[in-house]
């Protein structure tokens, strides 16, 4: 990693942590991913600190994931390399969404895989006219993961939806599938450093948001969630297409096909994971289940031929194999599930200095995520 690509910095009371590759839509590498857990384990456990504020350089967006281009361009042998990678990508994820004081991340511009995986998980994320979110990964033969799929079976249909399809959505709909907390300007974001850099509590920081906060409208995918609701509840990925199609407007028969476009491979895992997340109650368990599967499609031949349509050639016509859902065989989900062998994500708990000060405000936080996190 270049210093560079990853600015930390203190204004006052507050840390900062800025991805700084602009041109490469701030993708992480390693080395971003190490830097920037270093950062929030120093911000975590000093006490002068208060808050953490997470942001992108330029105007184009936070984060657009990891560096998965740099992935391709690897010799086959040396592949494995990038095991590591989501390895310590996923065990800060984690150490994102239990960090025990207020982390505003601003989701400005396109968020998306690894960008989603810097920010949803905070405990103050903040959106803003210009936001773009997707998690695209089943359009490159991938999985959404960086806990993906947890975070998209909290509400709903809509995330369900998103997992699949990759759709795109704007604050709106960020706000109401869970992603995000508040809709902030663009233009307001100088303001909000400026005004977190002069903190002098935590309790000074939601006052900070709520100066800022303005009303969403209404998004797009909240308007259909009878709809959506309805049609990503059915067993079978084939059974939600069908329902899709079978519904009464355009928005209905876009979404089948955008999902039938997808990795037919990429799609009947992502729908296991999501119906293992819906069931489970712990963020982590899901992340060990993305990175099993992650390790296994290291070998696929569509992640590889995704990356390569997408982003190499660019001629959007990816040839999926197998080609139909109907050709994924269950033996092939299953072992894809069980993963490797590889060495699985450790997570660490903040230890107790993290907490000293915090628990008493915490309690009185008036019910935000920070203080359900920290009762977990």
């Amino acid at each position: 990693m270049s210093e560079a690509d990853l600015l930390i910095s203190r204004i006052g009371h507050l840390g900062s942590i800025r991805l700084n590759r602009p041109k490469a839509l701030n993708s992480l590498t390693l080395g971003m991913v190490r830097g920037f857990t270093r950062a929030l384990d120093e911000f975590g456990l000093d006490a002068s600190v208060h808050a953490v504020l997470v942001t992108g350089e330029g105007e184009r967006g936070l984060c657009a994931g990891g560096d998965i281009r740099a992935l391709y361009d690897l010799p086959g042998a040396e592949r494995a390399s990038f095991k590591a990678f989501w390895r310590e990508e996923y065990e800060l994820n984690a150490r994102i969404a239990f960090f025990p004081k207020p982390y505003v991340a601003v989701m400005d511009g396109v968020v998306m895989g690894g960008g989603v995986g810097v920010s949803a998980h905070g405990n103050r994320r903040l959106a803003t006219d210009r936001t773009r979110l997707a998690m695209p990964e089943t359009g490159i033969g991938f999985i959404p993961d960086v806990g993906g799929s947890w975070l998209l079976t909290r509400d709903g249909g809509a995330g369900v939806y998103m997992a699949l399809s990759g759709a795109s959505v704007t604050a709106a709909d960020a706000i109401h599938v869970g992603l995000a907390d508040l809709l902030i300007d663009s233009s307001d974001i100088p303001r909000l450093r400026q005004d977190l850099g002069r903190i002098e509590s935590v309790e000074d920081v939601d006052l900070v948001l709520s100066n800022l906060a303005r009303a969403p409208n209404e998004g797009g995918l909240e308007s259909q969630k009878p709809l959506l609701d309805a049609a990503m509840a059915h067993d079978r990925v084939e059974d939600m297409i069908a329902a899709l199609n079978g519904g009464d407007c355009d928005f209905a028969r876009r979404a089948a096909s955008e999902i039938e476009q997808k990795s037919p491979t990429s799609l009947r895992l992502t729908h296991e994971l999501l119906k293992r997340a819906s069931r489970s109650d712990s963020l982590q368990d899901c992340l060990v289940n993305e990175f099993r599967v992650a390790c296994r499609l290291l070998h696929s031949h569509d992640l590889f031929e995704g990356v390569r349509a997408a982003i190499v050639d660019k001629d959007r016509s990816p040839r999926w194999s197998p080609a139909t859902l109907a050709q994924v065989e269950e033996e092939t989900i299953a072992a894809m599930l069980r993963g490797d062998g590889e060495a699985e994500p450790a997570f660490r708990p903040w230890p107790a200095a993290a907490w000293r000060g915090w628990r008493a405000r915490l309690e009185t936080d008036g019910g935000s995520r920070l203080q359900e996190r920290a009762q977990r």
